[in-house]
């Protein structure tokens, strides 16, 4: 080989290995059975059927019908959820309005945990309801839920 053809594989090794570098490792995710969507019952709750996302990234979504509470509107709940041992642990957070004044009534947390067995999960919720301050003004409130996974068929 040739100067000029060491210089130019020399060249072209560094320039892998600065691509390499230069790429964020990624490691295999082990998929999760809470993944998926499902659909919740939470009796006692204002309106007691939801729609619960669990994403692979440690992220969930919340959502049932507005007009489920005849005074209140709430937002779409949005959280976090984390595998401990055999359980999933994770909290969301909703805002909810008057829905007369429009005004700011509360920001929901409600922290959960569940069990999944197969396309059903049970578990309970704690949820808490702060002011614009973070001052408590209701909760705890304790809540069973009851899950069935949604199947694309």
């Amino acid at each position: 080989m040739t100067k000029p053809m060491y210089a130019f594989a020399a060249a072209a090794v560094v320039v892998c290995l600065f691509e390499l570098m230069a790429c964020e490792q990624v490691s295999p995710r082990v998929s999760n059975p809470i993944v998926g969507a499902w659909f919740v019952n939470v009796p006692g709750a204002p309106f007691q059927y939801h729609m619960f996302i669990f994403a692979a990234d440690g992220t969930m979504q919340q959502a049932n019908p507005d007009a489920g509470d005849a005074n209140t509107s709430d937002s779409d709940g949005m959280g976090v959820w984390t595998k401990k041992g055999d359980r999933i642990t994770g909290k969301f957070v909703e805002v909810t309005a008057d829905r007369a004044t429009h005004a700011f009534v509360s920001r929901g947390e409600i922290s959960f945990d569940l069990k999944v067995d197969g396309d059903a999960f049970t578990g309970t919720a704690s949820a808490r309801f702060y002011d614009l301050h973070g001052a408590l003004i209701r909760g705890p409130l304790p809540a069973a839920l009851e899950g069935q996974r949604v199947h694309p068929e």
